[in-house]
């Protein structure tokens, strides 16, 4: 009895799918007190997603249930629901009216899954909280945290993680950043996790078939608001259906007839107008973030090279950030970078370490 009072408790994010479901099983072998938490965060997509790849389906959290049973864990579902509007949804609403592209999965991991979660965990006198990212968390010789890439690169998460600092980092468990996708699947089939072969997860779970344009119409209805597709000049090209419908870098579904390939390279809801150009306009070398966040430190007191990120799935490349206000940084890349989007995160590394990242605000011509 002794023994199990000692068990440093462990509240893990279990979304019904193979990742968190093995995070639990892992844990549990490596002596943790494990409680299985599944997040209820929307309504939106609770009946639409059949197969269970909405983390926020009906079929997702029996199937997280279910997981927690065949290990013998405790399970509850938790209601985030009101948080995850505020933090999400509307993030997701405002930036798109604003002309500009949200990442809803930052928002969500930042805010609800760590920030959220971690205080639920400590009511529950729970040391750590653990999820199914693939990413890892070492302690330096100067008894730093550190977050670093996981060891499958292909698979590697820690760009939506770049948030987490000093203070969160000591409390987080990350069991797979040292595995490949496929040696979890195997992992899963070992423990007889009856998740092992399920689908990925879809990327936003609250979007219904993952229609966000759709989405936007129901919900913001004043986005549909007509206005011109001019060049850089200002000329006038054609006519566009809503700057919310529109990404940087997008060359279909323009409407446009012209001699050479069109870009958006830019939009501004406040001239209600959606910029394009040729191939090279939609690069650009240097941009203004702000809303930073330092895995190690308090913050950006000199200028720094590093290796810069700049979406989800793309190669980190080099870079100098520079310091231009208490808030902000000024990014300049080596070489022109394709579509340098404002609203999506940029993130900071050094070799495989997370220094910290930023919401890329404005591109300079």
């Amino acid at each position: 009895m002794g023994q199990e009072m000692n068990k440093e408790r462990v509240v893990v994010a279990m979304s019904g799918g193979v990742d968190s479901s093995l995070t639990a099983a892992l844990l549990l072998d490596q002596g943790y007190d494990v409680v299985g938490i599944t997040m209820r965060l929307s309504d939106e997509n609770r009946d639409i997603a059949p197969d269970g790849r909405s983390c926020c389906s009906l079929s997702s959290v029996d199937d997280a249930r279910h997981v927690a049973d065949v290990l013998g864990v405790p399970h509850y579902v938790m209601d985030f629901t009101k948080s995850f509007e505020h933090a999400v949804i509307d993030y997701f609403f405002d930036e798109y009216l604003r002309g500009r592209t949200p990442n809803p999965c930052i928002a969500c991991n930042r805010y609800i899954k760590f920030e959220g979660l971690l205080k639920k965990a400590r009511e529950l006198g729970a040391s750590y909280i653990a999820t199914g990212h693939y990413a890892c968390i070492d302690r330096s010789e100067e008894d730093v945290y550190r977050l670093r890439k996981g060891l499958d690169l292909e698979k590697d998460q820690s760009y939506v993680l770049y948030h987490l600092n000093q203070k969160t980092l000591p409390h987080v468990l990350f069991p797979l950043g040292g595995f490949s996708k496929s040696e979890t699947r195997r992992m899963a089939e070992t423990y007889h996790l009856p998740v092992a072969h399920k689908a990925e997860s879809q990327e936003i779970c609250f979007v219904p078939r993952d229609d966000y344009k759709a989405y936007l119409l129901e919900k913001r209805p004043e986005c549909a608001r007509p206005g011109e597709i001019v060049d850089r000049t200002g000329n006038v090209l054609g006519m566009h259906e809503g700057v919310a419908f529109y990404t940087i870098g997008q060359r279909r579904g323009l409407g446009i007839a012209a001699p050479q390939p069109l870009y958006v390279t830019a939009l501004d809801a406040v001239k209600n107008q959606v910029v394009v150009g040729g191939a090279d306009e939609v690069h650009a070398r240097e941009f203004i973030a702000s809303d930073l966040t330092w895995t190690m430190w308090n913050g950006l007191d000199q200028e720094r090279s590093v290796q810069a990120k700049i979406r989800y799935g793309k190669r980190e490349a080099a870079a100098r950030i520079i310091p231009c206000g208490p808030e902000s940084i000024r990014v300049c890349f080596a070489e022109p970078q394709r579509a340098v989007t404002p609203g999506q995160s940029v993130v900071f590394y050094e070799r495989d370490v997370v220094l910290g990242g930023g919401i890329i605000d404005e591109v300079i011509d």
